[in-house]
C-alpha cells in the first residue's frame, strides 16, 4: 500500500499541523523524505485552510486575511536530490478528499485582492460547486455541468537563501513604488501569519520577516496555475536546496484558463498520488531557469467551441500596444456579455470562465498594433443551445438565481 507521507485534518486548523506552510524560505525543515523512483500520497488544504464556507454567504471571501495563503503541504525531502538536479515529479493520480466533495470559486471584493475583472467586479462574491464523481455543477449557476481535471495550482521547490534574495530584491521596491495602488501589485514578506512549518522560536522569527509569499510563480514554480497537471503529467523542477523540498497545495478541481477570478477555480481540499525521480545535473544539462512541463493525457473531450475575440483596445477605447493583457481581458469581457443574453448575471457569466475547462489562446503579437487573444468557451457545458441564430438568444435563466454578494464594509 502506497504510503501517505502528510495527512491533514479538515477539522482542525493549518496552523496547527507542523506539516504545512504557507511562506517560500530555505530554512523550512523538510517533513518527511522519500527515494528516488518512489510514490507517495499527500494531502492538501483547500489554499485558505478551510476559511471559505459551503454556505450561502460571501462575507468570508470578502472577509479573508490574504496574508495567511496558500497553506501547502510539504516540504518533501527526495534523497539524492542537490542544487543543480532536476526533481521530476509526475502526478500518478489525484482527487478531492472524501468529506469535502465540494469547492468554491469567488471573486475578492477590489479592496482585498481585487482580480483580473476587478473594475467591473469590485464586491465579493462566491459560487459553491457539488462535485459528481467527475462532473461539477453550481447550485449558483444553473445550466452547467462538465467534467473536472483536477490538478495543483501550486507546486514547487524551496528556493536557496540567493534565490529568495533575488525575489525579494525585485518584488518589494516594486511593490514600494507602488504602494498607493488598489489592488496591489504584488506582495511583500509578512512575519505575524507566517506558519514555517517545523520553524521555531528566533530562527523562525527571522526567517519569517523575510520569507517569500505564495502567490506569484516564480523560478522554482509555485503558483503557475496550469489547468493540464492533472492525472498522468510530469514536471521538471529546477532543484536549489540538498532534497530539492517539495511542497504542494492549492488544487483545483477545474478551472479556465488564466484562472481570471483569482479565488479561482474550482478550489478544493483533496490528495495527490505522486512519483519522484532525480535527473543529476539536469538544470545545466537542459538550460532550465524555469520547471518544464508534460501535461496530461486526460483532459475534457470538447469539439464545438464558440471563440471570443479581444485587441488591445481597452474598455475605455485606448489604444495599446501589442499588449496581450488587455487583449485577452476584453475576450473575456466580450464572452460574459454574451453569456448575459441567455440570462446569467455579470458574475455568474464570469464566475463560468474561471471555472469551466475555456481556453485561452494568444492568437497573435505581431501585428502591431493589436495583440489578438481568443477565448474558447466549450458550448456543450450548458444545458442549452448558446450558438448564434437568426432567431436569437433564449433566455434560459430569469435572474431568480444569484451567486451570494457580500455588500462591502
Amino acid at each position: 500500500m502506497t504510503e501517505t507521507l502528510i495527512k491533514v485534518d479538515l477539522t482542525k486548523s493549518a496552523y496547527d499541523n507542523d506539516m504545512v506552510h504557507n511562506r517560500w524560505h530555505p530554512d523550512i525543515p523538510i517533513v518527511a523524505w522519500t527515494e528516488p523512483g518512489s510514490d507517495f500520497i499527500i494531502e492538501t488544504y483547500d489554499w485558505t485552510g478551510g476559511f471559505i464556507k459551503n454556505d450561502d454567504d460571501a462575507s468570508d471571501v470578502r472577509d479573508i486575511d490574504l496574508t495567511i495563503v496558500h497553506f501547502l503541504s510539504g516540504p518533501v525531502g527526495v534523497k539524492s536530490a542537490e542544487p543543480g538536479d532536476l526533481l521530476v515529479v509526475e502526478i500518478l493520480d489525484i482527487g478531492a478528499k472524501p468529506e469535502s466533495n465540494w469547492g468554491f470559486n469567488g471573486f475578492f471584493s477590489k479592496n482585498n485582492g481585487g482580480g483580473f475583472l476587478t473594475e467591473h467586479y469590485p464586491s465579493a462574491q462566491k459560487s459553491i460547486w457539488d462535485f459528481e464523481g467527475m462532473f461539477t455543477k453550481s447550485r449558483h449557476i444553473p445550466g452547467v455541468r462538465f467534467p473536472g481535471l483536477i490538478h495543483p495550482g501550486l507546486i514547487g521547490c524551496l528556493p536557496d537563501p540567493n534565490l529568495l534574495k533575488t525575489w525579494n530584491d525585485r518584488e518589494i521596491p516594486f511593490v514600494e513604488a507602488n504602494k498607493d495602488r488598489v489592488p496591489p501589485v504584488g506582495t511583500v514578506p509578512f512575519a505575524p501569519t507566517a506558519h514555517m512549518g517545523r520553524l521555531k522560536g528566533d530562527a523562525r522569527d527571522k526567517a519569517a520577516a523575510v520569507a517569500a509569499r505564495t502567490v506569484p510563480p516564480r523560478e522554482h514554480g509555485g503558483n503557475c496555475d496550469i489547468k493540464d497537471l492533472s492525472r498522468g503529467a510530469k514536471v521538471f523542477f529546477p532543484v536549489y536546496v540538498p532534497g530539492g523540498g517539495l511542497s504542494m497545495g492549492d488544487l483545483h478541481f477545474s478551472q479556465g484558463d488564466g484562472e481570471i477570478t483569482f479565488c479561482g477555480a474550482i478550489e478544493m481540499a483533496g490528495w495527490l498520488h505522486l512519483k519522484v525521480d532525480v535527473i543529476k545535473g539536469g538544470m545545466a544539462k537542459y538550460g532550465i531557469k524555469n520547471p518544464i512541463f508534460k501535461p496530461s493525457v486526460i483532459t475534457p473531450k470538447y469539439d464545438d467551441y464558440l471563440i471570443f475575440e479581444g485587441i488591445s483596445v481597452d474598455e475605455e477605447g485606448k489604444q495599446h500596444y501589442l499588449d496581450v493583457h488587455v487583449a485577452y481581458r476584453q475576450a473575456c469581457l466580450n464572452a460574459i456579455e454574451y453569456l448575459k443574453k441567455f440570462g446569467y448575471s455579470g458574475a455568474q457569466a464570469y464566475s463560468i470562465l474561471g471555472t469551466a475547462p475555456v481556453q485561452g489562446h494568444i492568437s497573435g503579437v505581431v501585428d502591431i498594433p493589436n495583440a489578438c487573444a481568443t477565448l474558447w468557451l466549450p458550448t456543450k457545458i450548458f444545458d442549452f443551445d448558446i450558438n448564434p441564430s437568426a432567431a436569437g438568444p433564449i433566455k434560459y435563466l430569469d435572474g431568480s438565481v444569484q451567486m451570494p454578494i457580500a455588500p462591502d464594509k
